[in-house]
């Protein structure tokens, strides 16, 4: 398995991982599927010293991840957010726990200081990969999400990196 900077060229993989968790799932709030050109305007706005990243085996997406501004405000900008999307055939075989290695790497070395998780429901399954790489649980959002007409609690993990 190869972990690489994604391209406008993965955006049609990387939209089928998404939009099966914006109309199937609740790993996202997001409510709207992505068309594949707004996917890929989505991966060029995170060039430079954000990341998108995808985990490719024999030219096959198997899951994407990605780092995103914590907030707008400028006082945030050393914080950032992970994102990380496994396709379900590929759930459970370290997909996910390679791209997010590569995700901490990436923002240790772009300079930036925190990076938090937002799981929504507090997915076991992505709690539990957060804090084998050092996150840990600083709070749970209670009710803050709508999707599906059910109300959903957010995780949120942090990490802080090192200088």
């Amino acid at each position: 398995m190869e972990i690489r900077q994604a391209t406008p060229a993965d955006a049609d993989a990387i939209s089928t991982i998404d939009n099966r968790e914006v109309t199937e799932g609740t790993a996202t709030l997001d409510l709207v599927p992505r068309t594949v050109p707004e996917q890929q305007r989505w991966i060029e706005d995170r060039s430079g010293g954000l990341a998108v990243l995808v985990a490719e085996r024999a030219g096959e997406v198997l899951g994407f991840a990605s780092l995103s501004f914590y907030r707008d405000r400028p006082g945030y900008r050393t914080s950032v957010e992970d994102s990380i999307y496994v396709d379900p055939g590929h759930q459970g075989s370290g997909v996910g726990s390679s791209l997010l290695g590569r995700l901490v790497e990436t923002a240790q070395m772009h300079g930036f200081h925190a990076v938090f998780a937002r799981i929504v429901g507090a997915g076991e399954a992505s709690v539990s990969l957060h804090q084998r790489h050092g996150f840990e649980l600083i709070g749970i959002e209670r009710q803050v999400g709508r999707k599906f007409g059910r109300w959903h609690d957010v995780a949120v993990l942090q990490r802080l990196l090192e200088p």
